[in-house]
């Protein structure tokens, strides 16, 4: 039930998406004519999935034999693969020609979707990492120094917060939408900003932040401390954070080895280490993207409300945002030049 319930909407063949169907709902016991309505098939496929399943296992089921001929790009499956690894297509109407190119094969852009599919490709958005970003430094900062925190602190051994500043600049942030006519945002005039610096609990995911409109500086960050000393005292305390010049300031570290707590630097250019980074995004997904206020002031104040509301009205969204599972890169992840 475990792998239905993975599989369920993730499978890229909607055939088995539909078995999948047929078993989830026969576990609730439900009559065979109603998992038929429910599942958009007939009475006799729900018998024979079930009987597939009770007689050959879940492999069976999540297996569709292939009755007519066999492809004839299959034949050519492992040159077009190796191929689309070191060169991804960018459209499918790119990946028509290359397979044309390679193996004197055309087909349709259906057919060549279906196969790209069967051979474990899917359309995802590139990501990005800094230019000056090192994959090798930022692995061993993971796992030699980000991780054994990780573990003190889930047994409530340690504090850990990561900590970062976001500057919310009043714009237009455009985001998707659905429409049946394209529309716009009205920009706003001036590009005032509200800054906020925040501290997020690794494991409780608690906020505490610094709010001005004026700009982050070292005295910011002191602030900050005091109200993290304060929130946690008696506890060991670790902060995560970047570079910035205002927080690796002496009198940033002098006022956090008064307060005892631990400055934990990220490795240049590893914002993806960063799980505060996460939230910023959120934030701005949540009450920004593709949304207009006519003041500053009603920008300010729904920004502060959606950060006031993380542990309540948003709490089931970020718990499965702000996992303790950093994105690291492989060399063999970077897309060549």
């Amino acid at each position: 039930m475990e792998v239905l319930r993975r599989e369920r909407y993730t499978h890229p063949d909607p055939r088995i998406q539909r078995r999948i169907e047929v078993l989830l709902l026969k576990d609730e016991n439900l009559p065979h004519g109603q998992i038929a309505r429910i599942a958009g098939v007939s009475d006799d496929s729900v018998t024979n999935y079930i009987r597939m399943y009770l007689a050959e296992g879940l492999q069976s089921v999540m297996t569709i034999k292939n009755s007519g001929p066999a492809s004839e790009l299959d034949k050519h499956k492992s040159d077009i693969k190796e191929y689309f690894l070191k060169n991804p297509p960018r459209t499918v109407s790119e990946a028509i020609a290359v397979i044309k190119r390679i193996t004197n094969v055309v087909r349709a852009p259906t057919q060549v979707r279906r196969f790209l599919g069967r051979i474990g490709m899917k359309r995802m958005k590139v990501g990005m990492i800094p230019a000056k970003a090192d994959p090798k430094i930022q692995q061993e900062f993971k796992e030699q120094k980000l991780e054994p925190k990780i573990e003190e602190a889930k047994l409530g051994k340690r504090i850990l917060l990561f900590v970062d500043a976001a500057h919310f600049v009043q714009g237009a942030y455009l985001g998707m939408l659905w429409l049946f006519t394209r529309l716009c945002v009205r920009g706003p005039s001036g590009r005032k900003r509200l800054n906020v610096l925040g501290a997020l609990n690794a494991v409780t995911h608690e906020l505490t932040t610094v709010v001005n409109d004026t700009y982050i500086n070292a005295q910011s960050v002191c602030e900050l401390l005091a109200a993290i000393s304060k929130r946690y005292a008696g506890h060991p305390i670790t902060i995560v954070l970047d570079n910035a010049k205002y927080q690796r300031c002496a009198l940033v570290q002098q006022l956090a080895i008064e307060f005892g707590i631990e400055l934990l630097f990220l490795p240049s250019y590893s914002p993806n280490l960063n799980l505060i980074e996460r939230l910023w995004k959120f934030v701005k997904k949540e009450c920004l993207y593709s949304k207009h206020y006519s003041t500053f002031a009603e920008f300010s104040a729904s920004i502060l409300q959606c950060l006031q509301e993380t542990g309540t009205k948003h709490k089931s969204a970020l718990d499965s945002l702000l996992t303790l599972s950093f994105q690291s890169f492989a060399e063999t992840e970077i897309l060549a030049a």
